[in-house]
């Protein structure tokens, strides 16, 4: 299995300044009352957990989780959070898959349209894009601190249920173990690796094209990167993959 979308979107928002801190914020206190719905226990929901460690990563006030977590279940009010996906089509034809978390989806929707029109992209309807897909959960394993041979961390990746994994980038010096899963088994997958001592680095869940294509024109790679970071600052959209090919 090649590529990995998250590392492209790593790579484009590496230095990024800290007045982008109060998007992070806002994204994941969405995330986190939405997960929250579900259990206000970190412990016993493993999907909270996930989110609430990425907000300690990003240093997220521990006041502004609780309250998250707080409209989640209730005990505070604000809690209508709503998941939202959208197919689209950008620049060439590119597919898109959309994900964000809202608590206005008539705003959500008109804002990515706008945006979408803006540059060299469209909307498509349900089902349009989706099929192009498949659904995957990620764990990247930072290899700057192995304590074990390389080819023993890909065997214990192997025997803690992974489905596939690689190295990305595969010639520079700081390199990282993408893992992939089952979307079911994410959460098993990344406690067997934490059980070995594995540097955990960030973990999700990301939609990976079945087939890529591939542009040369660098115009349509500025159009289509143009795109990509109007779409990283809407304040709504949490992720964004594509079929354009790395």
């Amino acid at each position: 299995m090649s590529g990995h979308n998250k590392w492209s979107k790593i790579k484009r928002q590496k230095g990024v300044a800290d007045v982008k801190k109060g998007k992070i914020f806002s994204q994941l206190s969405k995330q986190i009352t939405l997960e929250a719905k579900n259990g206000g226990d970190p412990v016993m929901n493993p999907a909270l957990k996930l989110v609430v460690e990425k907000a300690k990563q990003v240093n997220m006030p521990s006041d502004n989780v609780e309250k998250a977590i707080k409209k989640g279940t209730g005990e505070l009010e604000g809690g209508t959070i709503e998941e939202v996906l959208y197919e689209a089509y950008g620049p060439e034809g590119i597919a898109l898959i959309i994900e964000g978390t809202t608590d206005s989806t008539n705003r959500t929707v008109a804002e990515i349209k706008h945006l979408l029109s803006k540059n060299g992209g469209r909307l498509g309807e349900a089902g349009s894009v989706k099929w192009m897909f498949e659904r995957f959960g990620y764990i990247e394993i930072d290899m700057k601190d192995l304590q074990m041979s390389e080819e023993e961390t890909e065997m214990m990746i192997i025997d803690s249920g992974a489905e596939d994994f690689n190295i990305v980038p595969a010639e520079e010096e700081h390199r990282i173990i993408v893992v992939y899963t089952k979307p079911e088994d994410l959460y098993k997958v990344k406690d067997n690796l934490e059980k070995n001592n594995l540097a955990i680095g960030d973990v999700g869940f990301e939609w990976k094209a079945k087939n890529t294509i591939k542009i040369e024109d660098e115009k349509v790679h500025e159009k289509i990167e143009k795109l990509f970071e109007a779409l990283d600052e809407q304040e709504d959209v949490n992720d964004v993959s594509s079929n354009l090919e790395d």
